[in-house]
């Protein structure tokens, strides 16, 4: 007995694995339950089936409310289990107080579940490329760092023609960039390569470089073209897509942008760090033309029973009600996409972000995709208004290890200026 809770031994928790009505919650971060060993287990991720409730989150006025969406009911019983005993008894303690009667804790994760192949574990694919505060400043202070090899890196603060979004603070060492070195503001799709290639040569940028991106997710001036959205951590997917598909072979994001190196309690500067040109990116310009797709492949993926062509725009602009943006005119959709819902509006992905802005639970995710019909057995490829949203889609599912997905660049910006391409408005079907 431990401060009034019944503690599992791992044999018990492995008997009671399947069994439909046990919820087993994770307390540590979502770093931690993604893949990153943060505490030296010999082996990283999560108990199979465990969902995700950081004790971060604890201290959230709607921390029951992110409970329930997760399926997790009062009548469930719960298996609490951590790093620190004090975490995991925090978050028990606030389950007990939620009135969930049947509540236990799980004290041995590290000593014997992580260290003994016998019990199942699961962790994100690619989880190195999701990379935690911690990691950074490790690698920012020693020049070394967990699952980082190289001894070249660039640090890069992403914005949107809003350079006082860097200039108010930054992590020291951030050199800034513009999401329109990489993109056009006229189709907003990717620049040409040797535009591509120029810009990225003069950020210090080449093929062998590790880039790590970042964004905020406000702003601090009056004239933010995205008042109150998540435009910098959008940005920082969007820049992170195309140095990917320019041939940039290790490319990360910091998990929840500069919140979360904020959150950590690391400090951010607003001295300027300048970047160092290099003279050749060294490698052909795209490398990874398969990561995006234009019009015509995307006609041939609404024709195909074996490809989805993936909405990630919000209700009201799959149905018609709004544009979404105040440049697009034309309202409604494109004709047998599938949808896979961001979220309120054009710049807001709160159905893939948890509230500390981290990216949602990858299972949560994939489960919704499941139900729309959007799996692994099919190619997919992501489109939005203008291939931002997308682009942060199409993250998650390459975080995933899913193959054979992409982005529509164009998406309903391009589609719906040619009046020939057809459109639909109102409920789907």
């Amino acid at each position: 007995m431990s401060s009034g809770f019944k503690t599992i031994t791992s044999k018990q928790l492995l008997s009671q694995l399947d069994k439909p009505d046990i919820n087993i919650i994770d307390t540590r971060a979502v770093d931690a339950y993604n893949g990153w060993r943060q505490q030296g287990e010999v082996r990283g991720g999560h108990i199979e089936g465990a969902r995700l409730l950081p004790v971060k989150w604890t201290n959230y006025m709607d921390w029951i409310e992110i409970v329930r969406s997760k399926g997790i009911l009062p009548e469930n019983k719960i298996v609490v289990y951590g790093y620190k005993r004090e975490d995991i008894q925090k978050v028990a303690e606030r389950f007990r107080k939620s009135d969930f009667n049947d509540v236990v804790i799980y004290e041995q994760f590290c000593d014997e579940w992580c260290a003994d192949r016998i019990f199942p574990m699961n962790k994100l694919a690619r989880y190195e490329k999701l990379v935690s505060p911690e990691w950074l400043h490790t690698l920012l202070n020693d020049g070394k760092t967990a699952e980082y090899g190289n001894d070249k890196f660039v640090l890069c603060h992403a914005h949107y023609r809003n350079r006082a979004a860097y200039d108010d603070g930054h992590i020291p060492g951030a050199i800034e960039i513009d999401t329109n070195l990489l993109e056009s503001q006229e189709t907003w799709n990717r620049w040409e390569p040797e535009v591509l290639k120029r810009n990225l040569e003069a950020k210090g940028i080449t093929s062998e470089t590790t880039v790590i991106l970042y964004g905020r997710f406000s702003f601090p001036i009056n004239d933010d073209p995205f008042p109150g959205s998540s435009a910098g951590h959008l940005g920082s997917i969007r820049c992170a897509l195309i140095m990917m598909y320019a041939g940039v072979k290790d490319v990360s994001i910091l998990n929840g942008g500069l919140q979360s190196w904020q959150d950590a309690g690391y400090e951010i500067s607003g001295d300027e760090s300048a970047p160092i040109p290099v003279l050749d990116f060294g490698r052909t310009i795209p490398a990874h033309p398969e990561l995006f797709i234009d019009v015509p492949e995307a006609k041939e993926y609404l024709a195909s029973e074996d490809c989805n062509l993936v909405c990630v725009r919000s209700w009201p602009e799959l149905i018609g009600q709004v544009s979404g943006y105040n440049y697009i005119k034309k309202k409604g959709r494109i004709p047998g996409a599938v949808f896979g819902n961001c979220g309120t509006d054009a710049y807001h992905m709160e159905n893939y972000r948890n509230l500390d802005h981290t990216m949602r639970e990858y299972h949560e995710v994939e489960e919704i995709w499941k139900e729309a019909g959007i799996t692994t057995e099919k190619k997919n490829a992501f489109y939005c208004g203008t291939g931002w949203r997308g682009s942060e889609a199409f993250m998650n599912a390459w975080l995933m290890g899913w193959l054979n997905v992409s982005v529509y660049d164009g998406g309903w910006f391009e589609w719906s200026n040619n009046p020939e391409n057809p459109f639909e408005t109102g409920l789907p079907g």
